[in-house]
């Protein structure tokens, strides 16, 4: 049954979108974002698959309780709706930090998993305490900066998320479907519901910084596709090629990209994606 929906996961309540029907994926967001940010992914995948994306704790219409958050406890929301669900495994794709919460899935619950795709994410979070704080307080004031002026705290905060060459793109036409399937004025739409709070960005913040499994790697038995942008200046890919060394299964992308790869190679990152899975 496709839809929108909501589940009750030990006392949190975590929203989820359900389309197609086939093989479970489950579509886990980054730092800050919510489930419409897989719009390039989701409408292709469900030609193949029933695919599940969820706003984690702290994101969109889920629960957001005032409390640090890690990405293990992110995991083990997953798996409890996954368990709500009654599906026994699922494939599973995370972008940043969400790609760090399907590393702890694949860590914890292996027998849950069918393959793993993780796009643009990192094993260590790279930042030191003065890089953590500065992160914070630019996610913080561009949320303060959205209320007085929407269109150019939308720009500020893509500026670093896009290639060069793409944010150019994307700021000369913002109606203009760039990648045939949004326009900026729909991902202007996307980013402007329920928006990251300073409180969420504190909590989540912890979710990053605690998030330390390159020794633990080598664990993930399960096949693996790892993509990176090759431009991308928040997940680097360094970072990447970190998991490709350490994952024993795995194959390593790399894209011409920024961050957001996904969004800005849709059709090309949804061909490797359903090839990998399919194969």
């Amino acid at each position: 049954m496709s839809g929108i929906f909501f589940a009750d996961v030990k006392g949190i309540k975590l929203c989820y979108e359900v389309k197609g029907e086939g093989y479970p994926i489950f579509l886990v967001h980054g730092f800050g974002n919510k489930k419409e940010y897989w719009i390039a992914q989701s409408g292709k995948l469900t030609n193949e698959f029933k695919v599940i994306a969820l706003d984690c704790r702290g994101a969109g219409k889920s629960d957001r309780p005032n409390e640090p958050y890690t990405a293990e406890m992110i995991a083990k929301d997953v798996i409890g709706l996954m368990d709500i669900l009654k599906i026994q495994d699922a494939h599973f794709i995370g972008h940043s930090l969400g790609g760090a919460v399907v590393q702890h899935i694949a860590l914890m619950y292996p027998e849950r998993i069918g393959k793993i795709i993780l796009i643009c994410t990192f094993p260590d979070f790279p930042l030191d305490k003065s890089g953590v704080e500065m992160f914070k307080r630019n996610w913080i004031d561009m949320y303060e900066a959205r209320k007085k002026d929407p269109v150019k705290a939308f720009y500020d905060k893509m500026k670093l998320r896009f290639s060069r060459e793409f944010f150019k793109i994307m700021k000369e036409n913002p109606e203009r479907k760039i990648i045939g399937i949004l326009s900026t004025k729909d991902l202007m739409d996307i980013d402007g519901i329920d928006p990251a709070t300073p409180q969420d960005i504190n909590n989540l913040t912890n979710a990053l910084i605690t998030h330390k499994v390159l020794n633990k790697l080598q664990e993930i038995k399960t096949e693996t596709l790892i993509i990176a942008g090759d431009k991308d200046r928040l997940g680097s890919k360094v970072s990447s090629e970190q998991l490709h060394q350490k994952i024993p299964k795995s194959i390593l992308k790399i894209i011409p990209g920024g961050h957001f790869v996904n969004l800005e190679k849709a059709p090309e990152i949804n061909t490797l994606i359903i090839d990998f899975l399919k194969s």
